[in-house]
C-alpha cells in the first residue's frame, strides 16, 4: 500500500480521467460498490486463488475468548472482508438492482481493491482496478464492444499498437478432450498449461507427469505442442484458429471467435488490420470464467496490461437465475507508468512568489483573478534561496511563476516560464 506525492496523484487522476472519457464515449456507465462484501461470497470458490489473498474483517464484539474459540473456523471469525477484484461486487450488484437497470447492463467500475500479496514490483496490497463490464447480452457483439472500447482507450493513452490475446474457455476443454485428459484432472492440468509461457512446452509435460495427470493425454498433448504451427503467421479468422486446434473443436466456438474479431475489425478499420491473436493455450486463473477470455498486450512491454472474459455463471449464483455477462480488466498501476506525461498535465499552472509585506486582501485578489481565468494557482512567499523554491514548483508540475510586490495592480503582473 502506497502514499502518492502531488505530481505523481496529478498524473493518476489524469489517466483516469481519460479512461473514464473513453468508456463513457462507448456507452459505459459509471457505478461504486463498498469496499467491502460479505466473506461467504468472497470465498464461494469462483475468485481462483485470489481468495486465499482476501482480506477478512473480525467480527465486532469479539473477546479475545470467543476470538480463541473460533480460531480455527475462518467464517467463525469473519463475516465480512475488502473486495479483491470488482466482479464479484458487480454480480452482487446486478442482483441486487436488476430491476433498475436496463436490460443490456454497460457498467464502469473503477476503485481500489486488496489482495494479502507478498509486496514486489508491480505487486501491490492495495491497486486500482479499472472494469467494465456488460451483462445481459450472450452474443459476440458484447466482447467486441469491450475490446473496441478497451483498445480505444489505450490509443487515446498514447499507447498504440495494442493486441489482444484471444482463447475460449470451452475451446480448451475441447482440447483437453481431445487429448484424453478426464475431467476431473482439468482443473489441475489448466494450471500447469497457465505456465507454458514461463516453462515451456518440456517442463509442461514434465509436471503434468509428476502431477501424475493421465499419460497418454499427456503424450498427446506434448505430441500437439511440438507440432509446426502452420497458422502462425496467418491473419486472426477461422484458418489460423483452426490451424491451431486439434481436431474435433466445434464449428460454433471458432465461428464465435471470428465474429468477434469481424466486429472489431468494423469499427478499427484505421487501425491496420484486427488487433487480435489467437492463443489455444491463455488460460487465465479465474475460476468464475465460462466462455470466451482475453489479454491485452503492448510491444512496449512484456507482460499484459489487462484481461478479462465471460462470466455467465457468476449472477446465478446471487439471483438465483442465470444472466450472461462479460468484462474487462485495464491493468492501472501497470499502465499508469507507460503513459508519457502529457501538457494539459501542467498548462496553466503559476506560482505567484510575493513579498512578506504583500497584504492578504491584494494576493487573494490576483489569484482570484487568474484562477477565473482558468490556471491553476499556488502562492509562495518569497525566500532566500529563490531557485530551490521554483525548482520545487517545477518538480510538482507547474510551468511559470510571477513575483509579487506590494500594491501591484494585476495587469502589471508579469508571468514568466519556468526552467
Amino acid at each position: 500500500m502506497r502514499d502518492f506525492l502531488p505530481a505523481d496523484k496529478a498524473r493518476r487522476e489524469r489517466v483516469l480521467a481519460v479512461i473514464r472519457d473513453r468508456y463513457r464515449a462507448h456507452g459505459f456507465d459509471e457505478i461504486e460498490t463498498p469496499v467491502v462484501e460479505e466473506y461467504a461470497r468472497l470465498h464461494a470458490g469462483i475468485g481462483g486463488d485470489n481468495e486465499k489473498l482476501s482480506f477478512s474483517v473480525l467480527k465486532r464484539g469479539m473477546d479475545a475468548e470467543a476470538i480463541r474459540a473460533a480460531a480455527d473456523d475462518p467464517a467463525a471469525l469473519s463475516d465480512l472482508g475488502l473486495r479483491y477484484d470488482l466482479t464479484v461486487p458487480l454480480a452482487r450488484f446486478y442482483a441486487s438492482h436488476r430491476s433498475e437497470l436496463p436490460s443490456v447492463f454497460r457498467a464502469i467500475q473503477i476503485a481500489p481493491v486488496w489482495r494479502a500479496e507478498r509486496p514486489q514490483k508491480g505487486r501491490y496490497r492495495q491497486f486500482v482496478q479499472c472494469d467494465i463490464d456488460i451483462i445481459g447480452d450472450p452474443s459476440a457483439r458484447a466482447e467486441a464492444e469491450l475490446l473496441v472500447a478497451s483498445l480505444d482507450t489505450l490509443d487515446a493513452l498514447g499507447l498504440e499498437g495494442g493486441t489482444v490475446r484471444i482463447n475460449d474457455r470451452r475451446v480448451l476443454d475441447g482440447m483437453l478432450d481431445a487429448f484424453g485428459f478426464s475431467p476431473e484432472e482439468r482443473p489441475g492440468v489448466l494450471i500447469t498449461i497457465d505456465k507454458l509461457d514461463k516453462i515451456g512446452p518440456a517442463g509442461v509435460a514434465d509436471e503434468l507427469r509428476a502431477r501424475g495427470a493421465t499419460a497418454a493425454a499427456v503424450d498427446a498433448f506434448e505430441e500437439f505442442l511440438g507440432r509446426p504451427d502452420a497458422a502462425e503467421d496467418e491473419p486472426f479468422g477461422a484458418a489460423q484458429i483452426r490451424g491451431a486446434l486439434p481436431e474435433g473443436i466445434a464449428d460454433d466456438l471458432v465461428a464465435h471467435l471470428v465474429g468477434i474479431g469481424d466486429a472489431v475489425a468494423a469499427a478499427r478499420p484505421a487501425a491496420g488490420g484486427v488487433p487480435l491473436r489467437f492463443d489455444p493455450f491463455l488460460v487465465r486463473g479465474m475460476g468464475y470464467y465460462t466462455g470466451t477470455i482475453f489479454e491485452l498486450a503492448h510491444p512496449s512491454v512484456t507482460y499484459s496490461l489487462g484481461g478479462g472474459g465471460r462470466y455467465d455463471g457468476m449472477i446465478g449464483r446471487f439471483l438465483g437465475q442465470d444472466v450472461p455477462a462479460v468484462g474487462f480488466s485495464i491493468g492501472f498501476e501497470r499502465l499508469v507508468d507507460l503513459v508519457a506525461p502529457g501538457e494539459g498535465e501542467r498548462a496553466g499552472a503559476v506560482v505567484l512568489v510575493h513579498d512578506r509585506d504583500v497584504p492578504v486582501a491584494e494576493l487573494a485578489a490576483l489569484k482570484a483573478a487568474l484562477v477565473a481565468e482558468g490556471a491553476r494557482v499556488r502562492l509562495e512567499q518569497r525566500t532566500k534561496n529563490l531557485k530551490a523554491l521554483l525548482e520545487r514548483a517545477t518538480a510538482d508540475g507547474y510551468t511559470s511563476f510571477a513575483a509579487v510586490a506590494a500594491g501591484q495592480p494585476r495587469d502589471a503582473l508579469e508571468v514568466k516560464p519556468l526552467g
